[in-house]
């Protein structure tokens, strides 16, 4: 079994994920990108951040210690989210970058993703590569070879400029709730957002390393709707544990998912093209049509989304889930750049986000998560993809399926869409059985 998903190693941390197995990644990666070159020349420089899980510390150490052992120097950032680590990469001309986060996943789990030179993911056949070299026997420097450790004390500030670069008006006047996930965003998202000139409150910003994601954060938005309501905010940010996604709530306590924000996004910059997934809703995808942009879809995973952009020359895509990509700013997804850039609209623009969110009409949406099935037998259920075929043919073209087997968790998420949320749910329904059933 393949030890990447689509987004880097995660599994339960000290179980699947080990401090034996995070050091020996370190190691396997920094060889790999030795053979391609990548250190040619000098001595070679990581970035290496975590989010805010107590099982981040024990992998931190087993992380440095791989790359520092493989003659690897070591700029430790501390807590910070995802997105930071990627740009201090790019910023700082290093070669490497390391962030220990499962992202929204329960606290119990944690992860290893890679960030090349550059800031950006490493792509498969480089993952694929470090997996093949996993315990090799190796010859390990010595004396002054090995790798130093440097606690870099400055990666948050320099980050924070970043991010107050990315705007040219003020959000002075725009009172905003921010739900940090008890996350890597904790302490970053609502000074910046304060010094950018809104009226912050935040929220679940008190990370002990056994909180983050618990009834917070991006996947449970009940306590920010509540809040944007008894504050009178005129609107909420939910980021998830690593700050690679963010989602918003209007003044109203409406969600506004990804594909609002890059429906926003796009009409307010008039791009020709955004890049979206297989799991955009189909309202979106209108929506876009009609103000003659087109939208690109990829498979689910902002590095596949990125693919798309960079290959394409495409300054805008995302997921409805919240990963936004803006390659005028940021190399990968940014959940408070993407923050930063919605209150810019409503700021410039003087309208509310519910008044901005009117650009698309959502088409009902169900999803459900099948667990406790065996996803690797998706391909060949043939009674499933016969059921899938004869539903479709009854949608027509007033909504669309989508059944497929999650990168980041051990289970299958059928998707459906119709124009009545009662008709989604009974397609989704029959078909979420059918899985439990023949994927026993």
């Amino acid at each position: 079994m393949a030890l990447f998903g689509t987004d880097g190693v995660r599994g339960l941390a000290n179980d699947v994920l080990t401090a034996e197995l995070a050091l020996d990644l370190a190691v396997a990666a920094a060889h790999i990108l030795a053979d391609t070159g990548a250190f040619a020349g000098h001595r070679p420089r990581a970035i290496v951040g975590q989010d805010s899980r107590a099982s981040g510390e024990f992998l931190e150490a087993a992380v440095i210690a791989g790359l520092a052992s493989a003659g690897v120097d070591v700029y430790r950032v501390g807590v910070l989210p995802t997105p930071a680590v990627a740009h201090l990469v790019a910023e700082s001309g290093a070669d490497l970058g390391v962030m220990i986060s499962a992202s929204h996943n329960p606290m119990p789990d944690n992860g290893i993703k890679f960030f090349a030179k550059g800031g950006g993911k490493l792509d498969d056949a480089l993952e694929a590569a470090i997996e093949t070299r996993l315990k090799e026997p190796w010859k390990r420097p010595t004396g002054a070879d090995v790798g130093r450790v440097v606690l870099d004390e400055s990666a948050a500030e320099r980050y924070i400029y970043h991010l107050l670069s990315s705007l040219n008006t003020s959000l002075s006047g725009i009172k905003v709730v921010v739900d940090c996930a008890n996350g890597a965003s904790s302490e970053v998202a609502p000074e910046v957002y304060a010094r950018a000139g809104a009226d912050v409150i935040a929220i679940s910003n008190k990370p002990n390393g056994l909180n983050i994601n618990e009834n917070c954060g991006s996947t449970h938005l009940e306590n920010l709707i509540a809040q944007v309501k008894a504050t009178g905010a005129d609107l909420g940010i939910a980021h998830d544990g690593d700050a690679d996604r963010c989602l918003a709530v209007d003044s109203k306590g409406e969600v506004i998912d990804g594909d609002f924000i890059m429906a926003i996004l796009a009409a307010d910059w008039k791009v020709s093209t955004v890049v979206g997934t297989v799991m955009s809703n189909l309202g979106f995808v209108k929506a876009m049509n009609e103000l003659g942009i087109k939208v690109e879809k990829t498979a689910v995973g902002d590095r596949y989304v990125l693919e798309n952009m960079l290959a394409n020359n495409h300054i805008l895509g995302g997921e409805q889930s919240g990963h936004i990509i803006m390659r005028n700013h940021a190399n990968t997804g940014d959940g408070v750049l993407t923050a930063l850039q919605l209150m810019q609209v409503m700021a410039k623009t003087g309208k509310s986000l519910t008044e901005l969110a009117l650009v698309m009409q959502r088409f009902p949406q169900v999803l459900v998560n099948v667990k406790d099935v065996d996803k690797s037998k998706l391909d060949s259920a043939n009674k499933l993809h016969e059921k899938i075929d004869s539903h479709e043919k009854s949608l027509g073209d007033s909504g669309r399926i989508l059944v497929r087997a999650s990168g980041t968790e051990a289970l299958v998420r059928v998707m459906v869409e119709a124009q009545s949320e009662e008709k989604a749910k009974e397609i989704a329904s029959d078909l979420a059985e059918i899985v439990r059933s023949e994927l026993k």
